[in-house]
């Protein structure tokens, strides 16, 4: 009797196949067997690329000589620690008794490289079975089973194997030339500056240009030189109360377009805001010049990604991406949420056609939000989803956003602290855009003084909190405004309330109703006039989560508009790796996370091979060219750019750095380089 094969990524996940499909059999030595099926697993990565001595002996040496190093075929060898699960996944592929493969490793580009390699590997390929592709969103029952009844012939992912393989060589071709061509040529002089034992020169497609973004926002910070302003702030009364405006410049002013300015809503020097409060001095009323009043709606945010979900967690609970990926993988295995590794933020039309099942699970399994999803169904709020932002199968690839299965609740008591607050914080963004948005009353006020100056005052009132109270943490206070999108999370360079004009007055009603009742050439008392000082502030340190969210926006980073434009949707790394990669730069001393705040900074050594990437392959530390090596993989996985034309490019480019870095003779400048970053890292004597 012939048997269907089901390969998992994890023990975990193989079991949740063999619960889920019914397949109820003796649990053996790496695998279940039933009469009709068996389910395996792998451990991660069974299979690995070679080190170059498995192509020849000579290679085992660090030499010049053997620089540029680009195989014509790859070589690949079993991981030592895993060979034993190997081999009972390789026996297993091979039986006889088996004629159906069902591939059910992780639903992205690496889940695909995984399987893939144990499947070279084991030769079952010369035994011509039947393959195929198992692609799901969730680790639901549901899902599990639709996933195995749709399950599309495993050729129809060739093109995403493709582009696992090119991705893989990218990083093995780029990680031993780029690294031992600059440790042979520049380790000696970074050892001999940092009286270490040893340096070796670690360069990596994605994780140096990472590693150039915090270093040159740490050189930003230290070059930046504060400029200080001061702006005047008239206090205004009505009824009783009292209310300010800030003063602009305009065409009337006596000061348009003065050099004495500091943009204009501040002045340079304190005198020269002092002369404009002496000259308004004999005026105790201002004249109403202009008043509107207009209501604004603000819609919930879209759904979590990876990238914004990490974001938000090393914002709300200071927890690095890595750890963050680790819950939400955990919850995608306990079934409480979908596929973490997204970059999605929407859902597709599919999903959505069907959303109230998980509104329904969420209303019977959790109860802090209950009462919401009790009204999402009784007005059928849930009702037309896919007309709205948060549905676009466009903007979908491998898998939607990340969101509550509204199943798996038993496993609730088993996570930890932080965790249960993950899922709090995914529920509350997923059931926010079934709700009303929010609602404000804004009045905007331009007073007028002496006929010329003006104060500019803003007014707001929220009247229907609509999303805002369903997405209002039950463990922080007054957070329910945090959780509205931010217009760019990456341009926080200049993220300077100082500089920022008069922010909106938050008011009652009952005092909104009374400025709104001022009309044109109205007369308002002046109580006094004050000077508020400021000072413009250097970029911000990225911290954990604001750095993944800048390698995911990369493009926003390039100045050249249409290259911008070229590479737009494609990051620096992926969802799957940016964490790791982080971790990556923390572990061989590169990057320092304060693991309080999450803030990064780079090391002097990570300065200094800063340094020396920048004195000998500089197109490394631009994210043009990173985010562009993975816009090409994109195209691979997509079929629009073939394998060898990738190849041809990577071959050349690998070849061609090589080659100037062992024609270069430039140790001279980088000492100056490396005495300029040191002093800035002098620890201070006892």
């Amino acid at each position: 009797m012939s048997k269907s094969l089901y390969i998992a990524e994890k023990p975990s996940v193989a079991r949740s196949f063999a619960e889920n499909l019914g397949i109820k059999g003796k649990s053996a030595d790496g695998y279940i067997e039933s009469e009709e099926a068996i389910v395996t697993w792998c451990v991660g990565h069974l299979v690995t690329m070679c080190y170059p001595d498995a192509y020849d002996e000579k290679l085992k040496r660090w030499s010049m000589d053997t620089l540029p190093f680009v195989p014509d075929t790859y070589k690949y060898q079993v991981i030592d620690d895993v060979k034993k699960q190997f081999g009972i996944v390789s026996g297993l592929l091979l039986r006889e008794d088996v004629s159906t493969i069902y591939v059910c490793t992780d639903s992205g580009r690496e889940g695909e490289y995984i399987y893939r390699l144990v499947e070279q590997m084991s030769g079952v390929l010369e035994k011509n079975k039947i393959r195929k592709r198992v692609w799901i969103n969730s680790q639901t029952k549901e899902e599990i089973i639709r996933g195995v009844k749709e399950a599309k012939d495993l050729s129809e992912y060739d093109c995403l194997s493709s582009a696992a393989y090119l991705r893989a060589k990218e990083d093995y071709l780029m990680g031993i030339n780029f690294t031992r061509a600059l440790t042979l040529k520049y380790g000696p002089q970074v050892k001999n500056f940092l009286k270490a034992d040893k340096a070796v020169v670690t360069v990596g497609r994605v994780m140096t240009c990472v590693l150039g973004m915090v270093v040159s926002r740490e050189r930003e910070i230290r070059s930046f030189v504060k400029t200080p302003f001061f702006r005047v702030i008239g206090s205004f009364e009505l009824s009783g109360s009292t209310f300010d405006g800030e003063w602009k410049e305009n065409e009337k002013s006596k000061y348009h377009d003065s050099p004495l300015l500091y943009k204009e809503n501040g002045f340079k020097k304190e005198e020269s805001a002092r002369e404009l409060i002496d000259y308004l001095a004999s005026d105790n009323t201002a004249t109403v010049q202009k008043i509107e009043r207009k209501k604004e709606v603000k819609n919930a945010p879209l759904l979590y990604n990876l990238a914004e979900l990490q974001n938000d967690c090393s914002k709300y609970f200071k927890i690095s991406p890595d750890q963050t990926l680790n819950y939400i993988q955990d919850m995608y295995e306990k079934k409480l949420l979908t596929y973490p590794r997204t970059d999605a933020r929407v859902l597709s039309s599919a999903v959505a056609k069907e959303i109230n099942k998980n509104v329904q699970g969420l209303m019977n399994g959790y109860p802090m939000t209950s009462s919401f999803c009790k009204w999402i169904l009784e007005k059928g709020a849930y009702k037309g989803l896919e007309k709205t932002r948060y549905v676009n199968d466009k903007q979908i690839t491998d898998h939607y956003a990340i969101i509550p299965t509204g199943q798996g609740f038993s496993a609730l008591s088993s996570l930890d602290a932080t965790e249960t607050k993950i899922f709090e914080i995914v529920v509350r963004r997923f059931l926010s855009i079934f709700c009303p948005p929010a609602q404000y009353e804004k009045v905007s006020l331009v007073l007028e003084m002496k006929g010329t100056e003006s104060f500019y005052s803003n007014f707001k009132v929220l009247k229907e909190e609509g999303f805002l109270k369903c997405a209002a943490f039950s463990f922080a206070k007054k957070n329910a405004e945090a959780v509205t999108d931010k217009k760019d999370n990456n341009k926080d360079q200049n993220d300077n309330k100082s500089e920022e004009s008069q922010e909106d007055i938050k008011c009652d009603e009952n005092f909104l109703e009374e400025i709104a009742r001022l009309k044109k050439g109205d007369a308002v008392s002046v109580s006094g006039m004050s000077i508020k000082e400021g000072e413009t502030s250097p970029p911000k340190r990225y911290n954990s989560g604001s750095m993944i969210l800048a390698m995911e926006n990369a493009g926003q980073l390039i100045e050249d508009e249409d290259l911008r434009a070229q590479i737009k949707g494609s990051g620096i790394g992926t969802s799957a790796t940016r964490g790791e990669i982080l971790k990556k730069l923390f572990t061989i001393k590169y990057l320092n996370n304060n693991k309080k705040t999450q803030i990064i900074t780079p090391t002097l050594l990570g300065e200094m091979i800063y340094d020396v990437v920048e004195c000998s392959m500089k197109a490394l530390l631009d994210p043009a060219l990173t985010a562009s090596w993975e816009k090409g993989l994109t195209g691979v996985a997509e079929g629009t750019i073939s394998e060898s034309e990738y190849m041809d490019k990577l071959k050349g480019f690998v070849e061609r750095r090589t080659n100037v870095v062992k024609t270069l003779d430039n140790q001279g400048l980088l000492n100056s380089k490396f005495q300029s970053a040191a002093q800035f890292y002098k620890t201070k004597s006892k």
